[in-house]
């Protein structure tokens, strides 16, 4: 009996030895984090990537600038919102140059993160050291989110400091609530990105391979999604003929459950439902459910409530593809060349 609770007690408290484990692998974690970090300030790669961000906030920005005066003549409401959501006449918004061209944001950070060490025989000599595995891809994927949350937060509160000098008037705190959870969920989408491109560059052993699986990944969610989803909802419920009065709820509610497995597609609903306070619904609305309804703006806790499905689900994919990596890269058996 003594010997059991003494067993008991042993286990519940940790040695010198487990501590010092624990602590090698924190300091193992957080000297990847930081060499990583450094890597990608330093290249070109990250350098070309952040000015073409640079490049096309300020281009969406202009043409915003460009379209945001009669609003701001007739004192429409939420008009600093406007300045992410407004097109010029031949410029996209900003949402719709991050949804689009945000993804090779993520792929330029970590389409190479593990093949490429492989390939030149750093990782294995990386293993050599008293390091533990999971450290090395842990470190990449912290690093690589920690600069897209920088670079998104940054260029964010610079298009909103250029913006307030143009316009001239402050935003409201809802209007400063609704700019910082869009800026949170562009971040997470492009972390989404970014764990896919490890996940390829685990799996490939080349970095061009890589890169081009993840191209191809960008162009079917971005492109071809929306494009298969209107086949197989006409394929299961058919919208010709007679049969059109019965099916069109069930063709609409098919189609948009399959635009919403692309991550393209999760993102651009729920940023344009937080940036614009006048959407109150992101399903399918009938006209008997309009009736009696006030018109009328939706509060940041409504709209809040409207997009945590789809962040949650953008969250689930980053999980998802990073796990799918760790779990690949640990099991991998790893050679000197």
């Amino acid at each position: 009996m003594t010997e059991s609770i003494r067993e008991k007690l042993k286990n519940s408290f940790p040695t010198a030895a487990d501590t010092s484990a624990g602590h090698s692998k924190s300091s193992g974690l957080v000297t990847l984090f930081a060499k990583e970090m450094t890597d990608h300030i330093r290249s070109r790669r990250f350098l070309l990537i952040l000015a073409l961000v640079v490049i096309t906030g300020f281009a969406s920005l202009y043409g915003a600038l460009g379209n945001i005066s009669s609003a701001v003549e007739d004192g429409g409401d939420f008009i600093f919102l406007k300045l992410f959501t407004t097109s010029g006449s031949s410029i996209p918004s900003f949402v719709s140059f991050i949804a689009l061209l945000g993804p090779f944001v993520g792929l330029a950070l970590g389409f190479d993160a593990i093949n490429s060490e492989e390939n030149s025989g750093t990782l294995n000599r990386l293993l050599s050291q008293p390091i533990y595995r999971d450290s090395v891809i842990n470190g990449k994927f912290l690093a690589g989110a920690a600069i897209i949350f920088i670079m998104v937060f940054a260029m964010g509160g610079l298009v909103s400091a250029i913006g307030l000098l143009a316009i001239g008037i402050p935003p409201s705190l809802e209007e400063v609530g609704r700019i910082v959870v869009f800026l949170f969920f562009t971040s997470v989408y492009l972390c989404f990105w970014l764990s896919l491109s490890i996940l390829f560059s685990v799996l490939c052993r080349h970095a061009a391979t890589s890169a081009l699986a993840v191209i191809a990944c960008w162009l079917f969610f971005s492109i071809f999604m929306s494009l298969l989803a209107g086949i197989i909802a006409a394929a299961f419920y058919p919208v010709d003929g007679y049969q059109a009065l019965f099916n069109i709820m069930d063709y609409y509610s098919c189609q948009l459950f399959l635009n919403r497995l692309s991550p393209y597609y999760l993102y651009s609903e729920a940023v344009s439902t937080i940036l614009n306070p006048g959407v109150r619904s992101v399903g399918i609305v009938t006209t008997s459910q309009l009736e009696g309804a006030v018109a009328g703006y939706l509060p940041f806790g409504q709209s809040l409530l409207l997009i945590w499905p789809h962040l949650v689900g953008m969250c689930a994919m980053a999980f998802i593809a990073f796990v799918i990596s760790y779990v690949k890269f640990m099991r991998r058996e790893i050679r000197a060349n």
